[in-house]
């Protein structure tokens, strides 16, 4: 299977393409690198630096042609997509079309959408089931809500196969400070450099978070399963941001420093997904405890802490 994979320079991206490599198929990356990075793009595979909004898109879909595409391109930041509406909008749903549109032109097999736990809102019940009412309370949440409108019209307009899956708050290794659930990164990379963490709101409020290797082991099943479907993809945990804290400072084997700053904008007080749904029509489960996931990612953020350190060592003794 040739898989076209959008925003295949993120962290997420990364982990998707080395599961897909794994599994046997052939695969193609877009990115922009605006918040991806080239280290994240493995060997063996095509990739092209690109915008989703842009028409020279279309040249991919000639020469490649993909039979499936997972699109995990888009503005990822909440507070960003508070200040600027606009650029959110584009990114998340004009570019969303523009994908939809190719994808409908060149008859790909399916569509397999990366949307998020924002779309719900404020929930109403936890854990949160797909039937759950969407109310966005942030731009991210409310643009992520219309491309998944959109792939809907697409498959009854086209006939267009897809699966959205609604991530919760991803996290691992690879992952940079950008985005709501980055706050994953910006803890243990404050943790690795003995720098204060800075929370908003009390702490008390509560999180669903699922480690990325869990999150890309959905993508690559849904190739395959999930037809027509919109399925959560969480671990149905409420782990509130002092416990994430504690425990960094568990795996860290040292005591850390916290800072509350006041709640942000478009931030929800709880969340935690069902994944009931993701198991019987993916045969998916989350695999990785936080724990486990936590001490892979600063075992990775030590590891390029070391070399960038050696690297540093190296020039200023070099000749």
């Amino acid at each position: 299977m040739k898989v076209l994979v959008t925003g295949g320079a993120g962290f997420i991206g990364y982990h998707v393409t080395k599961n897909l490599q794994k599994k046997g198929h052939s695969v193609i990356l877009i990115d922009s690198l605006i918040t991806g990075n080239e280290e994240n793009i493995p060997e063996g595979v095509a990739f092209y630096k690109m915008d989703i909004t842009s028409p020279e898109i279309e040249t991919v879909f000639i020469k490649e042609e993909p039979d499936i595409i997972i699109h995990l391109a888009a503005q990822i930041s909440v507070s960003y997509s508070m200040k600027n509406p606009q650029e959110d909008g584009k990114v998340n749903i004009i570019g969303t079309i523009n994908l939809l549109h190719l994808s409908a032109k060149y008859h790909l097999k399916k569509f397999i959408f990366a949307s998020s736990a924002a779309v719900y809102g404020t929930p109403v019940r936890l854990p949160i089931d797909e039937s759950h009412q969407l109310m966005p309370t942030s731009s991210y949440g409310l643009s992520k809500m219309t491309s998944e409108n959109y792939i809907q019209m697409y498959h009854q307009s086209n006939s267009l196969s897809y699966t959205i899956l609604r991530f919760s708050n991803v996290y691992g290794p690879r992952q940079t400070s950008e985005g709501e659930a980055g706050v994953v990164s910006i803890f243990l990379n404050n943790a690795a450099q003995d720098k204060p963490i800075q929370v908003f709101g009390n702490g008390n409020q509560t999180r669903d978070f699922i480690y990325v290797k869990d999150v890309a082991e959905a993508c690559v099943r849904a190739l395959d399963l999930g037809e027509n479907t919109t399925i959560n993809i969480g671990s149905r945990t409420q782990l509130s941001i002092n416990h994430l804290i504690h425990t960094i400072a568990k795996i860290s084997e040292k005591p850390l420093s916290v800072q509350f700053e006041p709640a942000r904008e478009g931030d929800i007080e709880h969340s935690s997904l069902h994944y009931s749904k993701a198991r019987e029509q993916l045969d998916w489960a989350p695999h990785y405890t936080l724990e486990q996931g936590l001490r892979e990612a600063l075992k990775e953020i030590q590891r390029k802490r070391r070399r960038t350190h050696e690297a540093g060592w190296e020039k200023s003794h070099s000749i």
